[in-house]
């Protein structure tokens, strides 16, 4: 992994940190320097992320940390700061896989619970994750939340209507944190991704 120091002396917190994504993230974040924060629900997989960390010369820490879960979460980043002074980065890409919320089916077939999932899982945990990074950040006057959402925000082609609406919301909540957080210093920006057929949700 090539290192630069864009990122040197940074701190970035990564929830879900144990996926294809989180932990492409993470490594990324590592390899420029920051000092990352790695979480999830499966304490193997985040240390595994951290193992190929530190084996290419980079910093990372581990927590089991259950992003649905916002006194957790608060915890969590709090015990960041009070370790670090502060943080600088934070990125989730916690959700479900994508059999669990009836992707391809049509909204006329598709069940409310299955619909509803991406709204309780992605939707839910961006926003305690996100919360309470910018408690944080709100104190510091600096730092960068980054939301990961899909093409389906803008739907291009049927059967997405749960992870759409789930999507959609975070991208709104992106412009609606960016509203409240940037005269205080704070950058809120998100990534909307087409498939990841290389990573274990798509």
């Amino acid at each position: 992994m090539a290192r630069s120091a864009l990122l040197q002396d940074k701190r970035a917190v990564v929830f879900g940190a144990g996926g294809s994504i989180g932990a492409a993230v993470a490594k990324e974040l590592a390899s420029e320097g920051a000092e990352v924060y790695l979480s999830g629900r499966h304490q193997p997989s985040v240390e595994q992320v951290a193992k190929e960390i530190a084996d290419t010369g980079g910093l990372a820490h581990t927590r089991v940390v259950d992003a649905l879960d916002a006194a957790a979460v608060d915890g969590y980043v709090e015990s960041v700061v009070h370790q670090t002074g502060g943080i600088d980065i934070e990125f989730n890409a916690t959700g479900p896989r994508v059999g669990e919320y009836g992707n391809t089916k049509p909204v006329v077939d598709l069940a409310i619970e299955e619909f509803m999932i991406p709204m309780n899982t992605v939707l839910r945990s961006n926003f305690i994750t996100a919360r309470a990074a910018a408690s944080q950040m709100l104190k510091q006057g600096s730092g960068v939340i980054i939301f990961l959402t899909g093409s389906p925000a803008r739907p291009h082609r049927p059967g997405t209507s749960g992870i759409g609406a789930a999507n959609g919301a975070i991208e709104n909540l992106t412009r609606t944190l960016a509203i409240e957080l940037g005269p205080a210093g704070v950058r809120v920006v998100c990534l909307r991704t087409a498939a990841n057929p290389d990573t274990r949700t798509i």
